[in-house]
């Protein structure tokens, strides 16, 4: 069975999504400064799993190079959305097997980093993704309000797939 927070991340990058549907490439691109583009957030979240999930958890690398294009602290770009929404794909694709093997155990245990174990619980990196996209979910809502696009979502879908359940 799946665990209850990767049900949780799951929801979180289809909100995610949900809350980009139907955005031009064009209006993706558009930097609203001192806010990043659409398109970068995308490939920025991408970019957050390839490092937690694919390349430390499983020392494989799903998107060599986007670090460099849309990595904390790297100067800000336009990617075209096509790109970046493949690339997350991709990288989700590599993911998502080494997410459905967490158990509550290993949520509790640390990833070894940089010679040593990392800050953060597997379980802790796991919510920090999570609330990663809920951040970026209420900024990519912000940009498109204010490049006046109508009838965005008001309020958090339908959550039938990510129904509360207890950890077993």
């Amino acid at each position: 069975m799946i665990h209850p927070l990767v049900v949780q991340l799951r929801f979180a990058r289809s909100e995610f999504f949900r809350c980009i549907d139907g955005i031009s490439d064009d209006d993706a691109r558009q930097r609203l400064s001192p806010m990043n583009c659409v398109s970068w957030m995308v490939g920025h979240l991408a970019n957050q799993e390839n490092y937690y999930w694919v390349i430390i958890a499983q020392s494989q690398n799903a998107a060599p190079g986007l670090n460099e294009q849309v990595g904390f602290g790297k100067p800000a770009s336009q990617p075209h959305l096509a790109d970046m929404v493949d690339t997350w794909r991709t990288v989700v694709a590599a993911a998502d097997p080494f997410l459905e093997t967490l158990t509550p155990e290993l949520l509790q245990t640390y990833f070894q980093w940089r010679g040593g174990p990392a800050p953060e619980s597997v379980g802790t990196l796991l919510q920090r993704v999570i609330y990663h996209y809920w951040f970026h979910t209420g900024e990519a809502h912000a940009v498109r309000q204010m490049l006046g696009h109508p009838d965005l979502p008001q309020f958090v879908g339908s959550m039938n797939a990510a129904v509360y359940r207890p950890e077993n």
